[in-house]
């Protein structure tokens, strides 16, 4: 067997930055391999051709995509085919459940192995599906503590791999972010987070600019900035008040509180060690179907790492700018027992996403030797 044909599934900003590091592993392991699939910008210049517009992949939500679902349901035909046609020696799904647990099962009804990157959190909201995704998988690199004993007692062979957010580049310094943004450099900064997707910035735009503006009326000297994502049309911040940036990661670092959507970006600023309150709104019928199927105490992955209520959350009605602002100046301020528990609880959630010892030191480089095993006689 020559260099490996594989498919690589990704249908979101998050899952496209871990994609395209496992691309890039995945190409030091077979410099030949030929990628292909869905994914961003990101993967596709690690290598991966990609198979539809990254900017049509990323909605969710059961109202949001029930509207999407004639497209879905051609694109995952067009990708069956080519897994098929192609004569993929691997399928490697990441995250993205709705599309990517039906291309699971698709390609082991095909004979293909399947290596799930980022299991779907199906042990929040659907646990029947949990047998079901061990069926489906021949392995499973999970990037949260807990979930390896969860998958494995459902018959998966499940590993824990580490968090690919701990392999991420060192950010530039708080000079640089503070002249891009033409703000005060010894002047703290409050990170606002509103999403990744269109329609999280919708719903929680107006209210997070509202939240700011509340907390800066309690202190002056408190300059906000907005994270923006590629996947976002521009004229989505278009007005702001407060000076924008696509640079999440150095925004984090050099933040001295934050105000995120829930999702990945809570870890993110656990690894910033940046304190930070949780807000989330979706559509109302999205919400009560969630509220019947979720089967966890927090939506936040960072109070689930930590197992209990670290970080504040405030959902649907309650993500008001009148109950986020005095949650954010409690962690504000430094004589504050919320801040330091805060800080405390983050440096625990850092260590329990650390891989195991042993093994390659890159989470992505230890998910491509999971790739190796399942293709063994590639070259």
């Amino acid at each position: 067997m020559g260099a490996p044909t594989i498919l690589l599934s990704a249908g979101d900003p998050s899952g496209d930055l871990h994609g395209a590091a496992l691309a890039h592993a995945l190409k030091r392991l077979w410099p030949e391999a030929t990628l292909f699939g869905l994914g961003g910008p990101r993967m596709a210049e690690a290598g991966v051709e990609l198979m539809a517009d990254p900017a049509k992949l990323a909605v969710m939500g059961f109202v949001e995509v029930a509207g999407r679902i004639p497209y879905f349901v051609r694109l995952f035909r067009r990708v069956r085919t080519a897994m098929e046609t192609r004569r993929a020696d691997l399928v490697i799904p990441i995250d993205y459940p709705g599309f990517n647990l039906r291309l699971a099962r698709a390609a082991r009804a095909a004979k293909i192995p399947v290596l799930y990157y980022i299991a779907p959190q199906v042990w929040a909201w659907h646990r029947s599906r949990i047998r079901q995704l061990a069926e489906d998988t021949d392995r499973l690199a999970v990037v949260l503590p807990f979930e390896e004993r969860i998958f494995r007692e459902a018959g998966a062979r499940a590993t824990f791999v580490g968090h690919p957010l701990l392999d991420a580049p060192a950010p530039g310094t708080r000079q640089a972010l503070c002249r891009q943004l033409n703000i005060e450099e010894h002047r703290p900064i409050l990170a606002l987070f509103p999403g990744s997707r269109p329609q999280e910035v919708a719903r929680h735009m107006a209210i997070f600019v509202e939240t700011a503006i509340r907390v800066r009326a309690q202190r002056s000297d408190i300059q906000p900035v907005v994270a923006v994502s590629s996947a976002v049309p521009a004229r989505a911040y278009e007005g702001l008040p407060f000076p924008r940036t696509p640079d999440s990661w150095d925004l984090l670092w050099h933040a001295h509180a934050a105000l995120v959507k829930s999702g990945t970006t809570t870890l993110e600023a656990a690894l910033a060690r940046t304190p930070m309150a949780i807000a989330y709104r979706t559509h109302p019928l999205t919400y009560w179907l969630a509220k019947r199927l979720v089967e966890v105490d927090h939506i936040g992955l960072v109070n689930l790492v930590a197992g209990k209520r670290l970080v504040p959350e405030f959902l649907q009605g309650e993500a008001t700018p009148a109950a986020l602002a005095p949650a954010l100046l409690s962690l504000i301020r430094a004589d504050r027992r919320e801040r330091e528990d805060a800080l405390e609880g983050l440096d625990q959630v850092r260590a329990a996403l650390a891989p195991p010892p042993g093994g390659p030191p890159r989470v992505a480089d230890r998910v491509a030797a999971l790739a190796a095993e399942l293709i063994p006689h590639a070259s």
